[in-house]
């Protein structure tokens, strides 16, 4: 597992960097000294798990996690335990309370590992998948993935607009719970309420992406993904 630690201590990270080393599975790609250099390694590589700081100057670990439209696994490590619920319900692997012992610290990330497992294998099956179905007039309605153009969410419902025909798929579901079916090689999700087809991008231009004569916004939050995206299909 690929990982980063972030924490504005010196020695903290050091710290970090020690234990990380005695886990056979993880390789640490980088060490910040604050949410904007994590932000910048998540921009250009490819991280499954964050060791993340809550108290630092500028952007604490909590808003650094609230502003990521999509994130690796996170273990907060923290000298606060009043921050454990609030790190849980934006869906933490862990919660660490410093200072953190070697054997809570393995216990940690052997339950990372596990869930990067899960999430791998699911990752694999939804790639090697052509198609899903949705409920549409009280029948089931195939997609076939290559189909898409884009996708947007209307509060309890979803649009799925597709190549092959004008009038789009409506369905009743929520667009996370689409997007969860969706393979991530081929889609991004680059607004609260849309969804897109890599393949289908003609252009990108400030904060909007367009699909031929369709031009779509481009939310804050979605923007650094987006254009990794565009990087990765120059390189």
């Amino acid at each position: 597992m690929r990982c980063i630690a972030v924490d504005d201590e010196p020695l903290a990270l050091d710290l970090l960097e020690d234990n990380i080393s005695m886990v056979p599975y993880l390789q640490l790609v980088a060490k910040c000294n604050n949410a904007f250099e994590a932000m910048e390694v998540l921009r250009t590589q490819q991280i499954d798990l964050i060791f993340l700081d809550i108290q630092m100057p500028g952007l604490t670990g909590l808003q650094f996690l609230q502003s990521m439209a999509s994130k690796p696994l996170v273990i907060l490590i923290t000298a606060y335990e009043k921050y454990a619920l609030e790190g849980f319900n934006l869906d933490v692997t862990d919660y660490l309370v410093k200072p953190v012992s070697l054997e809570r610290f393995v216990k940690a990330c052997n339950k990372a590992n596990e869930l990067h497992q899960l999430r791998s294998a699911g990752k694999a099956a939804r790639d090697q998948s052509d198609f899903f179905f949705v409920n549409v007039d009280y029948s089931l309605f195939k997609v076939v993935f290559a189909d898409i153009i884009w996708i947007e969410g209307l509060k309890d419902y979803v649009k799925i607009q597709l190549k092959s025909t004008n009038k789009p798929v409506i369905t009743r579901m929520s667009i996370k719970s689409l997007e969860e079916q969706l393979p991530p090689s081929r889609f991004i999700r680059i607004h609260k309420s849309y969804i897109i087809s890599v393949a289908a991008i003609t252009a990108i231009r400030k904060n909007s992406v367009f699909l031929q004569d369709i031009e779509l916004p481009v939310g804050d939050t979605y923007r650094d993904a987006l254009y990794a995206i565009a990087g990765k299909s120059q390189s």
